[in-house]
């Protein structure tokens, strides 16, 4: 394999030199109500690609929502450690798809799994994930945390620290922010352009899961939350631009 080309300079409007990028495994779906819709998955590859040409060192975490959610099997009365495992197989299918569609474009990507699968992906071991970054590779941190209970969203905050992210951008279809109220069901919802942690929680908004807002919160990591199908958002909002909400400490 093709060994990365030279580093990319840090782009002077980037806001962050490392962040984690936490999509929902639906956002691969496209207008499909299932599975994974390739030209979606290529749009998205291509976004990432255009953070990365500034000099952004990139982690990623994607849920497997598209494929199998392991609250959705538990509730159907799976036994819950069975179907939260199962979720985590579908985390690491879209994280499979993501690498191809990167690859394809010239990207430099690894798939870093917290279940053993050696085959398909590298086992997960901290030092050499950051030095990955350090090369200017793409890291998909895929099956969770490896454990049942936790969500993709505690997974990705949990990496997020553990690589020295600056911020977790969560990409969401159809939303620019965190709203007061869910803006799908109430025409006067209000868009927050910044909130606390607190106040997240105070006010119960569905922004990610508590132990996700917990840890995010004690670590003073900063969430991004903007809308992922706006072409060009990713980039824009590291360069300053756009719409999005910043929740902070």
């Amino acid at each position: 394999m093709p060994q990365p080309q030279d580093k990319p300079e840090l782009h002077p409007a980037a806001a962050y030199k490392r962040v984690m990028l936490k999509i929902s495994g639906e956002a691969l779906m496209g207008d499909q109500g299932f599975g994974l819709h390739p030209p979606t998955v290529q749009r998205i590859a291509k976004e990432v690609q255009s953070v990365q040409e500034m000099g952004v060192e990139i982690c990623m975490v994607i849920g497997g929502g598209n494929i199998f959610r392991g609250l959705s099997g538990s509730a159907q009365g799976m036994e819950r450690t069975t179907a939260d495992y199962m979720g985590m197989m579908a985390t690491v299918m879209n994280a499979l798809a993501m690498q191809s569609a990167l690859e394809g474009i010239g990207v430099f990507t690894r798939v870093i799994s917290a279940i053993r699968m050696d085959e398909v992906a590298e086992p997960y071991i901290r030092r050499r994930a950051v030095r990955h970054l350090e090369k200017k590779r793409v890291c998909i941190f895929a099956a969770g945390t490896g454990n049942p209970y936790f969500t993709t969203d505690t997974a990705a905050t949990l990496r997020a620290n553990e690589m020295a992210c600056e911020a977790i951008f969560m990409g969401k279809n159809g939303v620019d922010g965190v709203y007061d109220k869910d803006p799908a069901l109430h025409d006067d919802a209000v868009r927050y352009d910044e909130i606390s942690y607190d106040e997240v929680f105070a006010k119960r908004l569905k922004v990610m899961d508590a132990s996700a807002i917990a840890l995010a919160r004690d670590n003073n990591l900063p969430l991004i939350v903007f809308p992922l199908d706006e072409p060009g958002g990713f980039r824009g909002i590291l360069a300053g631009k756009g719409t999005y909400t910043k929740v902070h400490g």
